[in-house]
């Protein structure tokens, strides 16, 4: 058995994950629509060898004085990137809820063969229901509901790529452009979606885009145990990281598949030469951050108003997490946060203020090194889905000050040794 191998992917999220980013004097907030910013993040990321860049993706506009959430497209901006780069994964948000799998399969096959086979497509139900107004629904659809279009969507998307085979394309200019034999229909007629088939691209590079999923509740964890070659978590701290790796680890199995999935908590990180340094980088972004804003967007995770309660008391009981509507993992993270530090309302809005609970490290490289090896050793993730606090600062901090040191141990890659999504991940075409 090959020795495993360190992840690292970056999510690019407007001026940063902190919420005060834009509001930076050195920020990013007058480049969001210029697609160079983001070519540039991602050029950066693939100086460092980091496995993918990915996008996640909203479709509702609210509380936009609180600063900047979506602005570009995430796959006509990955499109961009695309050409811009020449190894480093793209991995963009999709909803089963709001698209249909044709439309999503030629989509996300169109990139696949744009980028040469770069492609990871990160499974999402979504959650609000002011995305559901914007899509013809009255409010959001159950999550049970949800999770069975899901399962349907994603099994219309692997039947479509699948129905062209390997060799049918063939460019014959003396004879055939493509064998019709080795094109199929897929006469596809379920609950949510009746698609005939066979799609109009053919088979993508990597056979499939990467199918990445984060699934938190008991059903969104079997439906990444089925479906995803990859996960994203999140976790406050190591035990809660390495709870969640065994219960998925045990799902797979369960769910009888072999393969290698990895696992890939947030990780919010300051670096600095020194700790106060480091420290001094996560206060001057804390300090700009409106507690009015912080409010919103507590109780955009917890779902419930928030507005009135006590900046400098405890946190008032919250419901249990089996009584929760919403998502699983976010608000399973915030009752850990409060279990585990018993935070005033104040200390946890700060907290939450860069990547909503997502393990935050402050310190040296070598101290986030030691963070991330430490993990890893401890089957608490197989890599990290980076959440930089500011854009372009943070991870231009990571991949010139933590990336050498993580070569240097030999947990990570000094030079790419393929060339498509599947052979950074060490998955199969």
């Amino acid at each position: 058995m090959s020795p495993r191998s360190l992840h690292l992917n970056v999510f690019l999220f407007a001026c940063g994950h902190h919420r005060a980013a834009w509001r930076a004097p050195d920020s990013s907030v007058d480049q969001l629509g210029d697609i160079r910013y983001y070519e540039a993040i991602a050029q950066t990321a693939e100086r460092g060898k980091l496995d993918a860049i990915f996008l996640a993706d909203g479709h509702s506009a609210e509380h936009l004085e609180d600063g900047p959430r979506w602005f570009l497209e995430p796959l006509t901006t990955l499109t961009a990137i695309a050409r811009a780069t020449e190894r480093i994964g793209l991995i963009g948000t999709v909803s089963s809820t709001f698209y249909s799998p044709f439309h999503a399969a030629r989509l996300l096959a169109s990139l696949d063969h744009i980028s040469h086979g770069r492609l990871g497509w990160n499974v999402v139900t979504s959650m609000f229901d002011a995305e559901a107004r914007n899509h013809g629904y009255a409010a959001m659809p159950d999550h049970a509901q949800r999770y069975a279009r899901a399962e349907e969507f994603v099994t219309v998307a692997k039947a479509l790529w699948d129905s062209w085979e390997a060799d049918a394309l063939l460019g014959d200019r003396a004879g055939r452009y493509a064998d019709p034999g080795r094109v199929h229909a897929i006469h596809h007629h379920g609950d949510f979606f009746r698609v005939d088939g066979p799609l109009t691209v053919p088979r993508p590079p990597q056979g499939r885009p990467v199918l990445f999923q984060a699934g938190a509740s008991p059903q969104g964890r079997d439906f990444a145990a089925r479906h995803a070659e990859a996960i994203y978590a999140v976790a406050h701290d190591l035990p809660a990281a390495q709870a969640y790796y065994q219960d998925i680890q045990r799902r797979v199995g369960a769910a009888g598949r072999a393969d290698t999935v990895p696992i890939m908590p947030g990780l919010v990180t300051y670096v600095a030469a020194g700790q106060a340094e480091a420290r001094a980088k996560q206060q001057a972004l804390d300090a700009l951050l409106p507690v009015a804003a912080s409010l919103r967007q507590l109780e955009s995770f917890i779902f419930q108003d928030c507005g009135d309660w006590p900046l400098d008391e405890a946190v008032p009981p919250l419901p249990a997490l089996a009584d929760f509507p919403g998502p699983k993992g976010r608000y399973a993270t915030i009752l850990r946060i409060i279990e585990t530090e018993q935070p005033t309302v104040r200390q946890l809005l700060g907290r939450l203020a860069a990547g909503g609970g997502h393990c935050t490290v402050v310190g040296t490289p070598d101290q986030i090194a030691d963070h991330i090896e430490h993990w890893f050793v401890q089957r608490g993730a197989d890599g990290f889905n980076l959440m930089p606090p500011s854009l372009p600062h943070s991870l231009d901090d990571f991949i010139e000050q933590v990336v050498p040191i993580l070569q240097r141990r030999g947990l990570f890659r000094r030079e790419y040794r393929g060339r498509t999504l599947r052979s950074h991940l060490g998955l199969d075409e």
